[in-house]
């Protein structure tokens, strides 16, 4: 199962894609109002006008969209981080990164290729910061406890939508201690 990553800094380039890997991605949640694709797809099209856009998709050998993380770049102030209720001014004054959505098809899970994903995203960024938010019940927990073992810690909640769970905010620096 090889594959190949591809960077995209225009959202629209993307977007066909990467509706098809979230559909494959979140397949057995697509019923639940928050995680619709068209819902998913107003996301997408609304972060893909922010600063800093830039998404990392995976591809198959025949050339199918297999997993991707997508983020950008988010300012002190930004709704981002009033959703979180008080956080550590340290975190927030100077640009972070946003992680908005990560996800690897079924078969492509437990292989690393997520983290290859994640590190290709921050590999050429900026900022100090990397931000999620998490469904601190997903995967009976496992997702949550994967960010921490990828470095994340936790600092707030969040609940972007009354559709949405309450989300566990999560942050660590974009370059770590290998």
């Amino acid at each position: 199962m090889p594959t190949g990553l591809r960077h995209y800094t225009n959202a629209h380039e993307v977007t066909a894609p990467l509706i098809a890997a979230y559909a494959k991605v979140r397949e057995p949640l697509l019923h639940l109002p928050n995680y619709a694709v068209p819902t998913f797809a107003e996301r997408l099209e609304r972060h893909g006008g922010e600063p800093g856009f830039e998404a990392v998709l995976a591809f198959d050998a025949e050339g199918r969209p297999v997993g991707y993380a997508y983020g950008n770049t988010v300012e002190s102030g930004d709704r981002w981080w009033k959703r979180m209720g008080e956080v550590d001014p340290a975190f927030t004054r100077a640009p972070a990164l946003a992680l908005k959505e990560i996800g690897v098809t079924v078969p492509h899970r437990g292989t690393g290729l997520a983290r290859r994903i994640h590190d290709a995203l921050l590999a050429g960024r900026s900022e100090a910061y990397v931000s999620l938010m998490v469904n601190a019940s997903a995967g009976d927990g496992k997702v949550r406890r994967v960010y921490e073992a990828w470095g994340y810690e936790a600092i707030g909640t969040s609940r972007p939508s009354p559709e949405s769970p309450v989300l566990t905010a999560m942050i660590r620096p974009v370059r770590t201690a290998a």
